[in-house]
């Protein structure tokens, strides 16, 4: 109990624990595993410890100086969505149109306030199954991001196909999925699991982390996405540094575009994946109201800054987090858990930058959607998926703050 205490007394130190965000190059394949042992150390690293186009000097994030700027690099003002540093690639140049397909509202749910009764997210007004619909029928100006802890994700529920299939069929619903509580020593789940995702034509891929934790019980954190539909930064993923400790698992962090017809004006945002130890919820629920500034202030560029994942929390636990100013969660009155007894799994978001919300959320109701009873959907986990509806359009407000480096 004294060490608990001891951590949660040093808030004072939190911003120096997210000094660091390490990005690196993934290697080939199906979006590319993120090896505890690959080399961390790469260009955006030490571009973001010189306080270059890639974000302000943590230190000066921290005593609120100025950051310094690395004159081997483009200055902020000359990088952004429309202006990609020239001296390595940003986003993939090849960048088509998303899919097209029905504009109506009824392609997609009702409003999240009726979501534990009513609102799933449906791909095609079509009465065909989640297995099969065709992902044509998504609407192609908005994305749905998703939240998912796939309790225990390893080899043993991996090895049951009745499992494996709801578990594809719930991803498939969505553009992008913040998984947590992968807990595997083989590198060769994620892999398997893509290809169980895209057995039916779908197109995703994979970001994953490395294996955190205390104890001999690691996890790793994972993000996986509709390739044709989201884009990741190839030099904009990794995870936050925690230098004191303060968290079990640091956040696995990623930074993702809307594939659009006008790439300079999609939709970018970091995604920020958590999970929270339930012995340490006050403590760790402190931390982690350091990570919108720390993210915001990381590149110039970029002030959308997405927090999904289990919390272990509910809405009204979020204290320290959930007083930054302008903060918006998703999940209001309603449970996460498929036990429908917790509120644990919520998407976090500044709504002063990140406008492109359009109010639309839900808790994906697993046992109705697949028609299965109570006992075979906690089998697949005992949490349930939480997503949130965005535009794929940089909002007015996003791209105006851009330009107005103060708001940092």
């Amino acid at each position: 109990m004294a060490s608990r205490n001891s951590r949660s007394r040093r808030s004072s130190w939190l911003p120096t624990i997210f000094k660091t965000l390490l990005l690196t190059t993934f290697g080939s394949g199906a979006g590319g595993y993120f090896y505890r042992d690959f080399p961390i150390v790469g260009p955006i690293v030490d571009s973001i410890l010189a306080g270059d186009e890639a974000g302000p000097d943590p230190s000066g994030i921290a005593q609120g100086g100025p950051s310094q700027v690395d004159s081997s690099q483009e200055s902020p003002s000359q990088t952004g969505p429309n202006n990609p540093p020239s001296n390595r690639p940003s986003f993939k140049d090849r960048i088509v149109d998303a899919l097209t397909g029905s504009d109506s509202t009824s392609d997609r749910s009702v409003q999240g306030q009726l979501a534990s009764a009513q609102s799933q997210p449906t791909r095609s007004t079509s009465t065909q199954s989640a297995a099969t619909q065709s992902a044509t029928g998504r609407p192609s100006d908005r994305i749905l991001i998703a939240t998912f802890n796939i309790q225990v994700f390893g080899e043993s529920k991996l090895s049951k196909p009745e499992v494996v299939n709801v578990l594809a069929d719930a991803v498939r619903q969505f553009d992008v999925v913040a998984i947590q509580e992968i807990r595997a020593q083989s590198d060769e789940i994620l892999p398997r699991f893509i290809e169980a995702i895209n057995a039916d034509g779908s197109q995703y891929s994979f970001l994953i982390g490395p294996r955190l934790g205390r104890t001999i019980s690691t996890e790793q954190y994972a993000f996986v996405y509709d390739t044709t539909r989201i884009e990741h930064d190839p030099y904009a993923y990794g995870s936050m540094t925690d230098a004191n400790d303060l968290l079990h698992r640091e956040p696995f962090v990623a930074r993702f575009r809307a594939r659009t017809s006008s790439p300079d004006q999609a939709f970018t945002f970091w995604l920020v994946n958590i999970h929270t130890d339930p012995d340490e919820v006050p403590a760790e629920i402190s931390a982690l109201s350091q990570v919108f500034p720390v993210m915001q202030a990381a590149r110039p560029d970029e002030d959308d800054v997405i927090l999904l994942g289990d919390l272990n929390a509910s809405e009204f636990e979020f204290d320290d987090l959930g007083r930054l100013p302008g903060m918006t969660w998703v999940v209001t009155g309603a449970m996460t858990n498929t036990r429908q007894t917790k509120a644990y799994d919520n998407i976090m978001f500044d709504r002063r930058f990140t406008g492109e919300y359009t109010g639309r959320w839900g808790v994906m109701d697993i046992e109705r959607i697949f028609g299965i009873t109570r006992e075979q959907a906690i089998e697949v986990s005992d949490h349930l998926p939480v997503w949130a509806e965005f535009s794929t359009w940089e909002s007015p407000q996003s791209r105006a703050s851009l330009e107005d480096s103060s708001i940092r």
